[in-house]
């Protein structure tokens, strides 16, 4: 099977979440099933090369490979020389619709120019929506005719990021007026590019299954509930799996010291050394809280925030690492002060600094108040790290609640987004501490899971069947 992947980010090239993790490695695992893929995305600022030089390939374009041969094409243009994807320290960028409007319409024109006809069109989010419904309305001006025309998978990974624009600039799509409808991109007198692809899209599918029934309900659908309703049998959840060549801390570069579910007790290095490094209290006995993530309400830190003098109270530990909304960085550095030697934070991005949080912490807090998937509390677990998580989404599905009597589950779950049902979770995690032996048994169980996207691949694989099927 042919795939093209579309995209508007994607590790190792760019990245600002969760999406250019899935991107960089869900192409990989599908070459390995013995698929051909190609990516394309947008050439930003920040795009360097990995592994293989950049070349120019023509005018639009220029090319490098990942794996062992996937092409990742990179459209050029002045547009996307910024210093940040899709915004800066003021908002979104304005010309945001025609930046990739531009995108959508090129990447299809690049199949008249390579030697690749492919079979599936993998898009992703709201920038690459645009492109199911250029496929279906456009056809012969992409595919002439006798030309296969591709089927189109559109992978929804956070459903609140719509591509929201004023109706007046419907013209920067590209389509015509007839367009703005009900069953096209109008959304309360609005242009809402997602919900565009939803209905031009063949199948449609988020990154995780109990993500793909909450989005259906008005709680979780950010309004498009009724357009994901619609599609039946067409929209799926399926979970993402993470890169283990990446996130493993067997061989793991970044951590103090390697170490694997066969001799876990070495793990303890870590939590010392970076106890010392953060300037925390030093010992193995005392529990250490660790949190990686955008620092925004979405994530839970309003709940982290109350429940965190209570844990320090009684000597817990907590390494925060994550930007975000100025008042949440400023109320945790107020907790640093209040509590010298019990908590740390920093706010820059530092990928090394977000390992060793993994290696080192006994529990893994993520209390989000929704998590299409989530990729957090899957690392965690390779690294012998307790989740501690709210039941939604890709948290539901993957983080079974440990019972302290029968020590079965792997992590503490609470299912009302409250403070004192937060403030339970992460006491029982304590009361667990204090048991080291059923803790390290804990921890060696979970370090075996199995998150990997190859399951994961085989499952888009499915789709994309079905999607030629249909």
């Amino acid at each position: 099977m042919k795939i093209a992947l579309c995209a508007s980010e994607v590790v190792p090239f760019a990245k600002t979440g969760g999406l250019a993790d899935v991107c960089g490695a869900l192409p990989l695992e599908l070459e390995d099933l013995g698929h051909e893929v190609i990516i394309i995305m947008p050439k930003y600022q920040s795009v360097r090369p990995s592994g293989a030089l950049i070349k120019r390939f023509n005018e639009d374009f220029d090319v490098t490979a990942i794996g062992e041969k996937a092409c990742v094409y990179f459209l050029k243009h002045d547009m996307y020389l910024r210093a940040g994807l899709y915004g800066d320290e003021y908002g979104d960028y304005p010309d945001n619709l025609k930046r990739f409007s531009y995108f959508c319409s090129k990447a299809l024109e690049l199949f008249g120019k390579i030697d690749f006809k492919p079979d599936i069109l993998h898009c992703n989010d709201w920038q690459t929506a645009l492109i199911p419904m250029f496929t279906k309305i456009y056809k012969e001006r992409y595919f002439p005719k006798g030309t296969k025309v591709p089927k189109s998978l559109l992978t929804i990974h956070n459903v609140s990021y719509q591509g929201l624009f004023p109706r007046e600039a419907m013209p920067e799509t590209g389509l015509g007026w007839e367009h703005f409808s009900l069953f096209g991109l109008e959304f309360y007198d609005k242009l809402n590019l997602l919900k565009g692809g939803i209905q031009y899209a063949d199948i449609v599918n988020t990154v995780s299954v109990t993500h793909a029934r909450e989005i259906q309900t008005k709680e979780f659908g950010c309004g498009m509930e009724g357009v994901l309703s619609a599609k039946k049998d067409k929209f799926l959840g399926i979970t993402n799996g993470i890169d283990y060549k990446v996130w493993n801390p067997q061989g793991d570069p970044n951590i103090f010291k390697n170490y694997s579910s066969d001799n876990i007790e070495e793990r303890a290095i870590n939590k010392l050394k970076l106890q010392a490094l953060c300037g925390l209290v030093s010992g193995e006995k005392v529990p250490l809280f660790g949190f990686v993530g955008r620092l925004v309400e979405q994530k839970g830190i309003d709940l982290i925030l109350k429940v965190l003098p209570k844990l320090c109270a009684v000597g817990a530990q907590a390494i925060f690492l994550g930007k975000g909304e100025p008042k949440y960085e400023a109320a945790l550095l107020e907790m640093v002060k209040a509590y010298p030697g019990l908590c740390f934070f920093s706010s820059k991005f530092d990928d090394i600094l977000a390992h060793r949080i993994y290696a080192a912490s006994d529990f893994f807090l993520m209390p989000s108040a929704f998590e299409p998937c989530g990729i957090g509390q899957m690392i965690s677990f390779k690294y012998g790290a307790v989740p501690i998580v709210y039941k939604t989404g890709g948290l539901a599905d993957t983080v079974i609640d440990y019972d302290l009597k029968s020590h079965k589950g792997n992590g503490f779950v609470f299912t009302k987004h409250t403070v004192p049902e937060f403030e339970l979770a992460c006491m029982r995690a304590l009361e667990c501490f204090a048991n080291a032996k059923k803790l390290f048994e804990l921890k060696k169980r979970i370090m075996r899971l199995n998150f990997s996207w190859k399951e994961s691949a085989k499952k888009y694989v499915e789709l994309y069947e079905k999607a030629i099927k249909a």
